[in-house]
């Protein structure tokens, strides 16, 4: 650039000349003061930047002939006075137009970021579901008093048997106990021990079916329980699960 030349009057044109480094005096001023308050102009500057970076890996270094220093030395006269304030200058200027072109990318990058970056997804709303009611069964026959209770706890999957001290003991037999849901299928439940308390904690299959209105019986099975999977001898108690 020479000095004697008008200021250009379009942003892009001063764009490029900044992003170049080729600036001084007022044009320079100018540039500065645009990249700091004019965003547009910055991303001209960005831009220009971008365009020209390629360029400089295509130049190869060249060191200038021995008479062009000469000729340099003897024009700014005694290089002993001036040669390191000339090359001070230089490269300050050089510097600043490496830094102001790196902002001004930096500052694109920064726009196009904040514009391109997806929103985080909304954090998923915890939905509380009041926990089921415990059931109550109370398990008799039409001879025979109430013999069990049986209380289910549907959040621990927990079935709690009260066993009446009045239910004989009979070693040649077992006392499985059986769940009856609305489609009439008994699924067993497990062998009853010979204590007056028992806790039984159900599988998710099993636990799905102590519902309110489900039945709950005791059947008299072999040593170990029915071998076909459903009762096989007397049911001596039963009683529907129903709200405590």
């Amino acid at each position: 650039m020479t000095d004697d030349r008008d200021i250009p009057d379009a942003p892009s044109d001063l764009a490029a000349e900044y992003a170049l480094g080729v600036l001084t005096g007022d044009e320079l001023l100018r540039a500065r003061e645009l990249a700091r308050t004019d965003p547009e102009f910055r991303q001209q500057v960005a831009c220009w930047s971008g365009r020209l970076a390629p360029m400089l890996d295509e130049i190869d270094a060249v060191q200038p002939p021995p008479a062009a220093w000469v000729g340099i030395r003897q024009r700014l006269g005694d290089p002993a006075d001036h040669g390191n304030v000339i090359q001070l200058r230089r490269r300050v200027h050089q510097w600043r137009g490496v830094a102001a072109a790196m902002s001004a990318l930096a500052a694109c990058l920064a726009i196009v970021l904040v514009t391109e970056l997806p929103r985080p997804a909304p954090a998923p709303v915890e939905v509380h579901r009041p926990a089921a009611p415990p059931l109550v069964a109370m398990l008799g026959d039409q001879n025979r008093p109430m013999k069990v209770v049986a209380s289910w706890d549907p959040a621990a999957r927990q079935l709690v048997l009260a066993v009446a001290p009045d239910m004989p003991s009979d070693p040649q037999h077992s006392r499985e106990l059986w769940v009856i849901p609305p489609d009439g299928k008994p699924r067993s439940l497990g062998t009853m021990g010979g204590g007056k308390h028992m806790h039984m904690r159900l599988a998710d299959t099993l636990a799905q079916l102590l519902q309110q209105g489900a039945t709950i019986a005791i059947s008299v099975e072999p040593p170990g329980g029915s071998p076909t999977g459903a009762p096989t001898g007397p049911v001596v108690a039963s009683g529907a699960l129903a709200r405590a």
